[in-house]
């Protein structure tokens, strides 16, 4: 006897699969940056240009959000796997692309345009930038690749 409860197999979400890696990408990569650079390094807060408190609370915003945006990908997540139209290797080149992508905003919009904080204070930035900037180029590139490849070997590979 078949369970009628359980969905039945269909082909991959493609769109659905990858914005959802892009979203958990995303939240992930600023945890990292929040946890690793804010809290346990101390190199900088999300917005230094005004009093300790308001560093404080910017980092508590970031990670607000950051957790929302993460709690909310993996709910998405749970609901593509159930009804079985993720792609495994579509949401995994969505998480590259989502980290790296967010590795790019931070290293040329947050750092260099709108000056909100720096990598690190008291050193030649030159380097740091250039290190930030390329790994989160390589994730890019890495993620675009992962998805390509995917969509590539998938015989309908229309986003629906």
């Amino acid at each position: 006897m078949v369970d009628s409860s359980l969905p039945r197999p269909r082909s991959a979400d493609v769109r659905s699969s990858t914005l959802v890696g892009v979203l958990i990408g995303i939240a992930i990569m600023a945890a990292v940056d929040e946890i690793v650079f804010h809290q346990l390094l101390a190199w900088h807060h999300f917005y230094d240009r005004s009093t300790p408190s308001v560093a404080l609370l910017s980092d508590g915003l970031l990670h607000a959000a950051e957790l929302i945006i993460l709690v909310g990908g993996f709910f998405w997540f749970a609901d593509l796997r159930r009804r079985r139209a993720l792609s495994n290797r579509l949401a995994w080149g969505g998480f590259l692309l989502g980290a790296g992508g967010f590795q790019v905003f931070d290293g040329v919009v947050d750092h260099k345009v709108l000056r909100l904080h720096q990598i690190r204070y008291g050193v030649h930035l030159l380097p740091y930038d250039v290190l930030w900037i390329a790994s989160g180029a390589v994730l890019l590139l890495a993620g675009a690749g992962v998805v390509w490849w995917a969509r590539s070997r998938r015989p309908d590979s229309r986003p629906r």
